[in-house]
């Protein structure tokens, strides 16, 4: 059964069903838009986090190779890593907008072990930022020049493995590699 048409001949929405309608999608819309804000908020911090975290890596990764210098015996071959050296605003190899400042100070129980504290500055939007840490690292020689003594001095290479290409043999460490400059 139809309904009777309306007397006034008018069909449609109240002007109060029309506000609480539009009431409705405001507050929608202001809650969509304060979830986008919040992630776009929470992505930039989680940015910011990785990039702290990879440049304290590096900053590791250099101060193991460059903490310890080499200190020679009597020929290069039979150097031992020395006592660590201060480290005061040095750049970042990998990102020279960042530098470093790193102390040393020995275990008292274990020879080789050293406590360093490391502290990170650099500008971001005008600023100076500040970060600090602390890691441990044994005083010994460092892995590239391991690499170097085991496979370029003794000239063996283990059984089983292969030259990359463009690399000489550990036998030609004279003589140029592939694809290098005579």
């Amino acid at each position: 059964m139809r309904s009777p048409p309306d007397p006034s001949g008018r069909a449609g929405f109240t002007i109060v069903e029309v506000l609480v309608a539009l009431g409705i999608l405001l507050f929608g819309m202001t809650a969509v838009i304060g979830i986008l804000t919040f992630g776009s908020a929470l992505s930039r911090t989680a940015l910011l986090r990785t990039s702290a975290a990879t440049a304290s890596q590096a900053v590791v990764a250099d101060l193991e190779e460059t903490l310890f210098p080499m200190v020679a015996g009597g020929t290069l071959a039979d150097g031992d890593a020395g006592p660590p050296i201060e480290v005061v605003e040095r750049p970042l190899p990998s990102m020279p907008d960042v530098v470093y400042s790193a102390r040393a100070r020995e275990n008292p129980s274990r020879s080789l072990e050293y406590r360093v504290d490391v502290e990170m500055t650099w500008r971001a939007a005008g600023v100076r930022r500040a970060m600090r840490f602390t890691t441990i690292l044994v005083r010994e020689i460092p892995f590239g020049e391991r690499l170097r003594r085991r496979f370029v001095e003794d000239g063996a290479m283990p059984a089983g493995s292969e030259v990359p290409p463009g690399q000489a043999l550990p036998s030609e460490a004279g003589s140029p590699t592939v694809g290098s400059p005579r």
